[in-house]
């Protein structure tokens, strides 16, 4: 919780400032004194007695100005600070409760432990009678390259997890002119494999749904007829005449780390219009190009200087799926014929859902273990992440059954169709903690060890693209994985060869 000062707190610090300035400007006069002698003993023999002695007087006046100006005032600029940014806070969505894991849980606890890179029978249980090839663990991203959100449970709808890319940020691209005319200034995507955009892994969206049981819940508040809201989060970054008090707010803990804002999930019906407050406007994904809603009234402009601090990009803005405009899937996809309907995604690249087996991100992490000592399965931004199996045993696997863990194996449960492998590019090389991205690892190891789809064989692959036989249906952590068929997969390109689409 952030404390805020009070008024009396603020006063009191700044009298007591003011009573024991006059003891701190005596100790710094002195100390610029055993400076000046210092800075004589070396200079004078170079310059002159009375040069130095004359450039000597003007710096430490000017020292001593500027602390008489700035000390009395950082408390001040301190207490400003903090009561706007209180005024600013977001309080809790009203009506909602926030989804995920709380704090700092999280079922990958343990990826690091060896135990799981070693396969174990399909048909086992373990010790707590759990089948040996379950979910280990679930994650949605809300903003497409930004931080993740744990889940314990996840509803899966046609475009993917409910939550899941659902929203993506964007630059406005004005071409140079053209002699014929061809290209035109328009919006595209952008992601993590942007080297100058790794700060987006930093921003952290939270996922607040409606919630009945809540004290302050209304079917008329805002906040639920936008079937929830997204509360986003991002490092505080100053700059300027005020970055030492906010530094020393941060420092102090009267200041948060983060800002944040919030975007209504869903925008409203009467939304559709051009004019209205979230126009459905094209955005360019890959080949696509989809109408989405564009966020961009919620943008504050300290977010704009957090992703560009250099100002070297066109306008930024934040987009939402319309679900009139999904995209739809071909390439490795299963067709209509099989399932009754084309599949679809939001603004993931290419299918609806992205499987990982952790014994695999074991073996790749120990391949690149001199430059990063612990690979994170979470650069790879899967959605169900899979334990048992041995390493790379997904690579042939066509059809899967999820099921829940008071069904029987051949009995109940939904299918899945592994259409592909995941081609791989730069993108894991980035730290989901850190924002930083790795020059070599772990692109290096991968392109080395797994190079191994026929129908790409420039890139490596490494996880499972996912499309689901029915529409909707839910999954758990600690749900059971069986194969129902395996065979060879050969990648289907998005791309024709040295084609290159902007911005991604």
């Amino acid at each position: 919780m952030i404390f805020f000062p009070s008024a009396s707190d603020v006063r009191a610090l700044f009298l007591s400032n003011i009573v024991n300035f006059k003891a701190y400007h005596i100790r710094v006069v002195l100390l610029h004194r055993r400076l000046h002698a210092s800075m004589l003993n070396y200079i004078e023999p170079i310059l002159g007695f009375n040069t130095v002695r004359h450039y000597a007087i003007i710096a430490m006046s000017t020292i001593s100005s500027l602390a008489i100006i700035w000390l009395p005032l950082i408390p001040i600029a301190i207490f400003l600070i903090s009561h706007k940014y209180r005024q600013c806070t977001n309080p809790r969505p009203k009506g909602c409760r926030k989804l995920g894991l709380l704090g700092p849980k999280t079922n990958l606890h343990d990826e690091y432990d060896p135990k799981y890179s070693q396969g174990v029978p399909e048909k086992h249980t373990d010790p707590e009678d759990k089948p040996s090839w379950r979910i280990k663990a679930l994650f949605a991203y809300p903003i497409k390259s930004c931080a993740g959100v744990e889940l314990d449970t996840a509803d899966v709808v046609p475009t993917g997890f409910t939550y899941d890319r659902q929203f993506c940020f964007a630059e406005y691209i004005t071409p140079k002119t053209s002699t014929n005319g061809s290209q035109q200034a328009h919006w595209t995507t952008r992601t993590l494999r942007d080297g100058s955009l790794c700060r987006m892994a930093l921003i952290r969206p939270e996922i607040w749904v409606p919630d009945p049981t809540a004290e302050d819940y209304s079917p008329e508040l805002q906040e639920v007829q936008s079937q929830g809201v997204l509360v986003i989060h991002y490092p505080r970054v100053t700059a300027g005449i005020l970055s030492l008090p906010v530094k020393l707010g941060v420092m102090l803990g009267l200041l948060s780390k983060e800002l944040s804002f919030r975007v209504p999930f869903s925008p409203p019906p009467e939304n559709t219009n051009p004019k209205s407050t979230y126009p459905l406007t094209p955005i360019k994904i890959w080949k696509d190009t989809p109408l989405a809603h564009d966020y961009g009234c919620h943008l504050p402009p300290s977010l704009h200087r957090f992703l560009d601090p250099d100002r070297t990009r066109g306008p930024l803005t934040l987009f939402r799926t319309n679900s009139s405009h999904h995209r739809e899937i071909f390439r490795n996809a299963p067709r209509k014929e099989d399932l009754g309907f084309q599949p679809v995604t939001g603004f993931a690249d290419a299918y609806p859902i992205h499987l990982l087996n952790i014994a695999s991100v074991q073996d790749i992490a120990g391949k690149c273990k001199m430059d990063i000592p612990e690979l994170s399965i979470r650069r790879f931004r899967a959605n169900i992440i899979v334990q048992g199996p041995g390493a790379y045993e997904e690579d042939h696997w066509k059809r899967v059954r999820i099921f829940g863990p008071k069904t029987e194996s051949g009995s109940e449960g939904v299918e899945v169709y592994t259409a592909c492998r995941t081609i791989r590019c730069k993108l894991p090389n980035v730290d989901p903690d850190t924002g930083i991205r790795h020059p070599v690892e772990p692109d290096r190891a991968l392109k080395r060890w797994r190079r191994i789809d026929r129908g790409d064989l420039t890139n490596a692959a490494l996880g499972m693209q996912v499309v689901p036989a029915v529409r909707e249906f839910r999954v758990c952590v600690g749900d059971g994985i069986e194969v129902l068929e395996t065979g060879e997969h050969c990648y289907i390109k998005m791309l024709k060869p040295g084609e290159k689409v902007e911005g991604v």
